[in-house]
């Protein structure tokens, strides 16, 4: 396949999202070939790939991260775009599946699903939309507490989910009201501001925080975020806060079943979001320091933050402190100030300290060979992620990770990109101990101070393949690898254990009502 598979119209296109023919040709060539899974040796566990902080390391660390913290080097990066329409989708099942033309509905409840639909409906008054939605059912001549009583199922759900009520089904997930406090309710954007102000303010209470949103609701999200910030203001904080969307050149196109392009209807390419690890972009554009990731649905009320500041903080002075490690060996490779203990003892930090397994056929390089492989290694974006023991099915998380003639090292790996169809494989995946809540605290900038270009450190051969339809035609999408999977492949990366109490996220509605979201 070449070049002339695109009309000129399909070029224009193609040049108008910011893209070139031989990339998307490439991206086409990936489907040809397929995306190959990922071999992973064994599962990271405690001291074999994850370290574990006690008290005092927890303390000294978070006295290293204080300086860094007050000289204005941190921000916090939260990935916002999400719909919620997720999150309900158990209840807008039901809504569907509810008779409009009675006005009493049976919650007796009907297995799982049903007696998930009648807790929520009986403990809606713990829920921190409750006030709005009982406000809106005023407006709209309804009275919430006697729908309750009465069965009214449908009205309720109506009324919270659609339109001509609250619309919470087709808003941002960062726009929901998450918690109840006793003057007012936050929304997940408002705890992440709470929390950036906590561990990213400078000495003069500035505090950095980045959100990736939906251009779609960036009016709705930006009126929201500033009509909140008098109440800081007032209480002494102060913020700097940037958004970006996804790029259309991070795009990715699809392609029917033969690989070739998929057309609309109208004979246009169909181009397909490449999902989150599109945000490496969005990423290196901010050319910070230290960045805090965290997604924007794992927040938890006051009462609970206290732990999260801890970590956050402990897993900065650990990146801080590596990172100052790291400099002082490049500045000696650099120079040439390295003699042969010296690179032993790069050789033995990268292993035990960076978990990075050397290629076999290194050890017959000469001593310049060896300096240069060293730069390369060390000379790398870092990143501290935390880690949380398992207490349900293991899935994607922590994992060494071998790659033909690079050695091992330790990766974030989905069950996405292992072949499952592998007994082994699949044995491995099981005996996982610890999963990725996306807790990371990434050093980007090198020992001159200069960003990384973050584009430069992706692992290509990673990524996801799936099956969709439009139009009632089957296609095949393609997802680039994930923010931190393939996307931070090449970085240099330490996993440490954290509390599970420091990871609440709220995937579906239920989730609201559990301890970690209440006030009391």
């Amino acid at each position: 396949m070449d070049l002339s598979v695109f009309t000129r119209t399909d070029l224009e296109e193609i040049s108008a999202r910011g893209m070139t023919p031989e990339g998307v040709l490439s991206q086409i060539r990936r489907f040809e070939r397929g995306i190959p899974f990922i071999k992973i040796v064994k599962p990271c566990t405690v001291n074999d790939g994850i370290s574990i902080l006690d008290s005092m390391d927890i303390k000294n660390y978070m006295q290293v991260f204080d300086d860094a913290q007050k000289s204005g080097r941190c921000m916090k990066f939260v990935p916002a775009s999400g719909a919620a329409s997720r999150m309900f989708r158990l209840l807008l099942g039901f809504c569907n599946d509810l008779t409009g033309g009675s006005e009493s509905q049976d919650i007796t409840g009907d297995g799982t699903a049903g007696e998930k639909l009648l807790t929520f409906v009986q403990e809606i008054d713990r829920y921190a939309f409750y006030n709005d939605l009982k406000q809106k059912m005023k407006e709209n001549g309804e009275d919430l507490d006697a729908a309750v009583r009465n069965g009214h199922i449908k009205t309720i759900l109506e009324h919270l989910l659609f339109e001509k009520g609250l619309n919470l089904s087709d808003i941002p997930k960062g726009l929901i009201p998450f918690h109840r406090y006793d003057d007012r309710s936050r929304t997940p954007f408002e705890e992440h501001l709470v929390e950036a102000f906590n561990y990213t303010r400078d000495k003069n209470g500035k505090a950095r925080i980045h959100f990736t949103v939906s251009p779609q609701y960036e009016k709705e999200v930006k009126g929201f975020i500033n009509n909140i910030l008098d109440i800081y203001k007032k209480e002494g904080a102060e913020y700097h806060i940037g958004f970006s969307f996804q790029k259309p050149s991070t795009d990715t196109i699809a392609v029917d079943l033969n690989n070739m392009p998929f057309r609309n209807d109208d004979g246009s390419l169909l181009f397909r979001p490449g999902g989150h690890g599109a945000l490496i972009e969005n990423l290196s554009d901010l050319k910070g320091d230290i960045i805090f990731i965290k997604n924007i649905d794992n927040v938890v009320t006051d009462r609970f933050k206290d732990l999260t500041y801890t970590y956050k903080k402990a897993l900065g002075g650990v990146l801080i402190t590596l990172q100052k490690e790291i400099f002082g060996y490049l500045d000696s490779l650099m120079m040439d100030r390295a003699d042969m203990d010296m690179i032993e003892d790069i050789f033995s930090f990268l292993q035990k300290r960076l978990c990075v397994i050397h290629p076999e056929n290194l050890s017959g390089s000469t001593m310049n060979e060896k300096r240069k492989y060293l730069v390369r290694m060390l000379n790398r974006p870092l990143r501290i992620c935390g880690m949380v023991k398992n207490t349900g099915e293991p899935g994607g998380g922590p994992f060494w990770v071998e790659q033909a003639g690079k050695g091992m090292s330790i990766q974030i790996v989905e069950s996405s990109q292992i072949d499952l169809d592998n007994d082994q494989q699949k044995k491995i995946l099981k005996s996982a101990t610890h999963f990725n809540p996306v807790d990371l605290v990434c050093g980007v900038r090198d020992r001159d101070g200069k960003p990384f270009d973050l584009k430069q450190y992706i692992d290509d051969d990673t990524g996801f393949i799936s099956i969709k339809s439009k139009s009632g035609r089957d296609l095949k999408a393609m997802e680039l690898p994930g923010l931190w999977n393939g996307s931070m492949a090449y970085w240099n990366t330490v996993f440490i254990e954290v509390p599970a109490a420091t990871f609440s996220p709220v995937k579906t509605v239920f989730d609201l009502i559990k301890d970690d979201h209440q006030l009391i």
